[in-house]
């Protein structure tokens, strides 16, 4: 590339940031205008989900009292085979007949997020209602359900509440100023976007130096506005 193409380059990249300069304040007006419309969707629009979780300590003890590293190391394997059995159809359905629910076993599931934190045996049961308090009553049935269930399948006797589900006090989505960040941003992006698009595809002439670009001709002089003189 020769010393003309790198300056025109630059002269054109200069004319676009100027361009989006000039538009600045169009550019933060659409950035707050989404933001706003992002805000009030996530007030208005959008219902409340909580979260209520509980926790479950599975040990996999041998017939001694003692708690061996061969007893530790085996609840660490057998922690995904709890994972599908707190979510298995039977412990739905056990839940939903002790609660009396209009649920089926698969709407039900879809409530429910297991996780078991790296090198524990703990297992987290977490429930997102509508309703924190219907979150809250769900999180513990299931924890309940799913600590028989567990005791009967594996034949595992060690299974220990480790902490029951608390009504929770906030949402836990939509999350409100994440939505109006991301609602500004996208506002702003493509208010930008839109404004370089524009220039990259507007072919009228509006420098002496397009003249030049354009046609490949020397321009020997300008002749001035004389309604700016």
């Amino acid at each position: 590339m020769n010393n003309t193409d790198q300056s025109s380059i630059e002269i054109d990249v200069l004319s676009l940031l100027k361009k989006l300069w000039n538009k600045k304040f169009l550019i933060l007006f659409m950035g707050l205008f989404v933001g706003v419309l992002a805000l009030m969707a996530s007030l208005f629009l959008i219902k409340p989900s909580y979260t209520s979780t509980t926790r479950l300590y599975v040990i996999n003890r041998q017939q001694s009292d003692n708690l061996t590293a061969t007893d530790l190391q085996a609840g660490g394997y057998l922690v995904n085979d709890y994972k599908e059995i707190i979510t298995s159809r039977d412990v739905m359905q056990d839940v939903i007949a002790s609660d009396g629910l209009s649920l089926t076993p698969e709407q039900l599931s879809k409530m429910i997020a297991v996780t078991v934190p790296a090198d524990t045996r703990v297992i987290s049961i977490s429930v997102t209602n509508h309703h924190p308090q219907e979150a809250k009553d769900l999180a513990n049935s299931i924890r309940e359900a799913a600590s028989e269930k567990i005791k009967k399948v594996t034949k595992v006797q060690d299974v220990t509440p480790l902490e029951k589900a608390q009504l929770p006090s906030s949402p836990s989505s939509p999350n409100i100023q994440r939505n109006t960040l991301i609602g500004f941003f996208l506002g702003a992006l493509l208010t930008i976007v839109v404004i370089v698009v524009g220039e990259v595809l507007d072919d009228r002439i509006k420098r002496p130096e397009d003249i030049e670009e354009v046609l490949g001709m020397t321009l020997l002089g300008t002749v001035p506005n004389t309604d700016k003189l």
